[in-house]
Order: C-alpha cells, then sequence, then structure tokens
C-alpha cells in the first residue's frame, strides 16, 4: 500500500485512529496509578502540512482541517477536546499548519508519572523523533523494527497501559503480521490494551483479517471502523479501522457518540458509514 505518514498525515485516517487513542488515555488517567504508552511504528512525531509531500496529496484538508473548523456542541465537543487540544498546541489558533504524530500527541496528554515508548526503525525518522523529545525522562526512543518490540517490550514494568500498533503497510503481509504480533504480545501481556490500526482498501484483505481475529482465541476485541466512501473500481484508501483489545469499557459508549460526528464530517458526501463490531467475547472470569 505504501503509507508513507508525510503524504497522509492529518487525513481522515488519523483523525479516526487518534480519536481512538486519546478516548483510551483519557479513561487510564482516572487512576492515579502511573501508566506507558507504547507505540511500534512512532514516525517522526511532528509533521509539516506545508511540506512537499503534504501538500502533493492536501489530504489533511479533509481530515483534521474539516474537524477543527467544525462547530461539534454536546457531549461529542467534551470527548473531543483532548485531541483537538492537542492539535492546537502544535499551531498558532485554529489554522492547522502542523500535525502531531502519535508520539506526540501522546506526549501532550501523559501527566508526571506517565511515561511513554517511541519506537522506529527508519534512521531519519528515528533522529527527529530524538531530536523532538531530547532531555524529555518521560519518554524513551527506541530504534528498533516494531514487530519486535511486540515481544521484547512487553509488559512495561508499570503494567498498565496501550500498545499502539500503526505500520505503514508498506509490505504484503501485513494483516497476518498484525495478528501473530497481537498473539505473540498478548501471550506475554494478557491484561494490556492493544489498539491496531489498518486500512480499509483491500476488502477481501480485510474480512480475512478480521476472521483470523475471531479465530486468534484472543478475547474481548472490538472492530472499529470508519468508511468515508463507497468501495470504487480501482483500489483506494475508502476507510480505515481500529482493533482494540481490553477496551475500556466505556469506549463502546463514546464512540457512539464520536462515530456519527466523525462519519458526518469527514464523510464525502454523506456517502460514509461507520461499524462497531465485538469480534471476540471477553474472557471468563476466574472463580
Amino acid at each position: 500500500m505504501n503509507y508513507r505518514h508525510a503524504f497522509h498525515a492529518g487525513n481522515f485516517a488519523d483523525v479516526v485512529k487518534h480519536t481512538v487513542l486519546v478516548r483510551i488515555i483519557d479513561y487510564l488517567k482516572r487512576k492515579e496509578k502511573a501508566f506507558r504508552i507504547i507505540d511500534t511504528h512512532a514516525g517522526t512525531g511532528l509533521y509539516d502540512l506545508s511540506s512537499e509531500e503534504a501538500q502533493r496529496t492536501g489530504e489533511w484538508r479533509d481530515g483534521i482541517a474539516r474537524l477543527v473548523t467544525t462547530k461539534i456542541e454536546g457531549e461529542a465537543a467534551s470527548l473531543f477536546r483532548p485531541l483537538l487540544d492537542s492539535v492546537l498546541a502544535v499551531n498558532q489558533g485554529y489554522e492547522v499548519t502542523r500535525y502531531p504524530g502519535s508520539p506526540l500527541l501522546v506526549r501532550h496528554l501523559l501527566r508526571r508519572q506517565d511515561r511513554l515508548t517511541a519506537i522506529e526503525l527508519h534512521p531519519q525518522d528515528v533522529a527527529a523523533l530524538k531530536m523532538l523529545f531530547a532531555g524529555d525522562h518521560q519518554v524513551r526512543v527506541i530504534e528498533l523494527d516494531g514487530w519486535l518490540a511486540l515481544g521484547a517490550h512487553v509488559p512495561p514494568k508499570e503494567k498498565r497501559g496501550v500498545v499502539l500498533v500503526d505500520p505503514p503497510f508498506e509490505k504484503a503481509g501485513e494483516f497476518e503480521r498484525l495478528v501473530d504480533g497481537l498473539k505473540r504480545a498478548y501471550r506475554r501481556w494478557p491484561g494490556g490494551i492493544y489498539a491496531l490500526w489498518y486500512p480499509i482498501k483491500d476488502r477481501a484483505a480485510v474480512v480475512a483479517f478480521r476472521q483470523a481475529l475471531k479465530e486468534s482465541c484472543v478475547p474481548d476485541i472490538l472492530d472499529i471502523s470508519l468508511e468515508i466512501r463507497p468501495p470504487s473500481p480501482e483500489p483506494r484508501l475508502d476507510g480505515s479501522g481500529m482493533i482494540v483489545v481490553n477496551p475500556p469499557y466505556v469506549l463502546g459508549r463514546e464512540l457512539e457518540i464520536l462515530l456519527p460526528v466523525l462519519a458526518r464530517t469527514l464523510g464525502d458526501r454523506g456517502a460514509s458509514r461507520f461499524s462497531l463490531t465485538q469480534l471476540t467475547g471477553e474472557a471468563p472470569v476466574s472463580p
């Protein structure tokens, strides 16, 4: 698929992914006990939307730019506020010229006791991450293949937190690697929250991915998806999804409020649709 993120930063898929991530982090902050976020494919951390790459696609204009300029009321406004505040924190006013990647977004939300591990393999991206977080004792930047982190870096010492897996889908077999990586990590840390991003482009591959998750023996898997337009004859990114393992009990209800807003705001002329599907049930409680 070749999802090099500089071309796509701030697009609708980022908005969906980060909406889910922020709501999970907000839930973790309800308790004083520290948590850790492990970002396995961290990227550069901050994206210049005036860059040649971003301007070439302009995808952010139909993503974060729409959300920032849309009037949102009621409970949805409150639920979106941490995400919007994090985006506006790296901009001047409501003119969005930069977009925080997952590591910087997470860092904006951390409390003093919380930690972030940002893992990236691309040498230039790692250098950018290290510069961005230089001197920050709450962030650890590691140059490593993110897939290896699913075995080597879980469980964290905090025993609370999220593993975010957001691969670039540049190579074949990424859906299979997502399932295998999740199973491997879950065996080591069954109590962690796992958030896995995936593109909705190859519909047959998505169907097979969801079926593999159902058969994975990993309990409590929630599938969240938003499609901004119907399928076309030519393969394109029509939607994106998030798989959340061990979702906070409030997440489903919050997304029932937020997904309709995202569908109206980001969809192509009313052609969008969304879904919340429980792929596997909760783990049985030991007597």
